[in-house]
């Protein structure tokens, strides 16, 4: 028994360290990884880039979830820092290193990563200088997908203790969703997206599934879509290189619009510097 109670007051004790940890990374502006879940949490501990804004909080956060790619401090460089400055906590989940692969491109994703969203949100919701009613999900095409399943109605949704306030998806693959949102919803895609086709947003967008299916009128919060039309997959990444697979290209004017349209979404639903008390 002495052995035992030995073992909790060490588990304890490495718990209430490793809060203490991710606390003092939040301080510092510039961002540093953190860990989100210790070793006896989980067999594959996520960690992740957190950016703290200055003010004084309980500030509202997002969490961002990468591609297939696991491009997971690219998505920090470009949005991390973006979100960061409008007065939001981000927090760029590494989904792939963890567990030891660097791709699912090629591969189907697994369902593992699906609770990924959550893990996420039950870190920043722990912390003290984070409203954990304002928090969003906001993923980049399969990290997209994930982001949009995080809150459709679900056994698994409802029985979360933390809640996302909203969700927004870059090029997400909409045909496997339902499109039943419980919270406030956004999609930004291209057009001219021949991975993730943006007819296929549309269709969830209006209710109905791959089948033609419709959901009832009092189903789901409504989810807001926005097409730019001479935009290609990953529109929002600087440098990316087009494949026999797909065709991938830069847009600056669909960042821009996104970025806008983005920001609005946020503030609207989360929570901007304005309403920080």
């Amino acid at each position: 028994m002495a052995n035992l109670a030995k073992i909790a007051v060490v588990t304890a004790a490495f718990l209430i360290g490793h809060a203490a940890g991710c606390c003092q990374a939040q301080s510092d502006p510039g961002g540093s990884v953190v860990e989100l879940e210790t070793p006896l949490a989980s067999s594959h501990p996520l960690v992740g880039y957190l950016r703290r804004p200055h003010g004084a909080g309980p500030l509202p956060a997002v969490v961002l979830l990468h591609s297939c790619a696991g491009n997971w401090r690219r998505i920090d460089e470009r949005w991390g820092k973006r979100i960061a400055s409008w007065g939001y906590v981000t927090l760029a989940v590494d989904s792939l290193g963890p567990r030891g692969i660097t791709t699912t491109c090629r591969d189907s994703a697994s369902s593992d990563f699906a609770s990924d969203p959550r893990r996420a949100l039950d870190f920043l919701a722990l912390q003290p200088s984070i409203d954990p009613a304002r928090i969003a999900a906001i993923g980049f095409a399969m990290g997209g997908y994930f982001a949009l399943s995080s809150v459709e109605r679900s056994i698994a949704a409802q029985a979360s203790p933390n809640k996302f306030s909203a969700a927004a998806a870059f090029y997400p693959p909409c045909e496997r969703l339902k499109g039943n949102m419980t919270v406030p919803t956004l999609i930004l895609i291209g057009e001219r997206d021949d991975f993730n086709p943006a007819d296929e947003c549309r269709h969830l967008a209006a209710g109905r599934d791959g089948w033609g299916i419709s959901r009832g009128l009092d189903q789901g919060v409504p989810i807001k879509l926005i097409v730019y039309p001479d935009a290609y997959h990953a529109f929002d990444a600087p440098g990316v290189t087009t494949s026999s697979e797909r065709h991938l290209e830069f847009s600056q004017s669909a960042t821009d619009q996104s970025a806008a349209a983005l920001r609005e979404f946020l503030d609207a639903n989360v929570g901007g510097k304005e309403q920080i008390k």
